[in-house]
């Protein structure tokens, strides 16, 4: 969702969103449906937010911070291994033996990369660029996440400009599925 403010900003509050939906999965017991309702639109929200990131805060942290490549690259590598879990989970129904792993397993990347990005790499950017510069990657985050894929893919590119140019035709098709399908609506 998209929430305001500068890149800092906007990408806490999808932190937070994140967040609460992996708290109403551990609230379910096993099996229960509405786990893999949560963890749909768990990977939804996921989804978008690493697209626009990677499309445009990991090029700013190149351009901004002295190590910028080195933390762009791990953040990108924390993005590819999440993607890949999301991308299993998403074949499985939620009585399946292997999702309880899984969902778990994604819950333990995010919560390290967000910790990560929350205590390492936001307070560097903070530091290393102007409030404008922030603001103007907040409204770019916002835009990106609008036409961003909603289901992960893990072989499509994470850097520029192959990503700017896939993003927009893999989100329509994903919005497609998912309208078709029902998926990402709580019931």
């Amino acid at each position: 969702m998209a929430h305001g403010g500068d890149v800092i900003e906007e990408l806490k509050a999808d932190h937070r969103e994140v967040a609460e939906l992996f708290g109403k999965i551990e609230e379910l017991p096993s099996g229960d449906p509405k786990r893999k309702e949560f963890a749909d639109l768990v990977t939804i929200e996921l989804v978008r937010h690493a697209v626009a990131e990677e499309a445009h805060l990991y090029p700013a942290v190149r351009e901004h911070l002295s190590n910028g490549d080195a933390v762009a690259d791990r953040e990108l590598a924390d993005h590819t291994a999440a993607e890949r879990t999301m991308k299993e989970l998403e074949r499985r129904a939620a009585d399946d033996p292997e999702f309880d792993r899984l969902i778990t397993q994604l819950m333990a990347e995010v919560r390290h990369h967000v910790r990560d990005e929350e205590s390492n790499l936001f307070p560097q950017l903070a530091k290393a660029c102007s409030a404008s510069v922030l603001t103007d990657l907040g409204d770019k985050v916002r835009r990106a996440k609008k036409l961003a894929p909603t289901r992960p893919h893990p072989a499509a590119p994470v850097k520029p400009p192959a990503n700017r140019i896939l993003a927009p035709g893999l989100g329509l098709v994903d919005r497609m599925r998912n309208a078709l399908s029902g998926r990402g609506k709580e019931s």
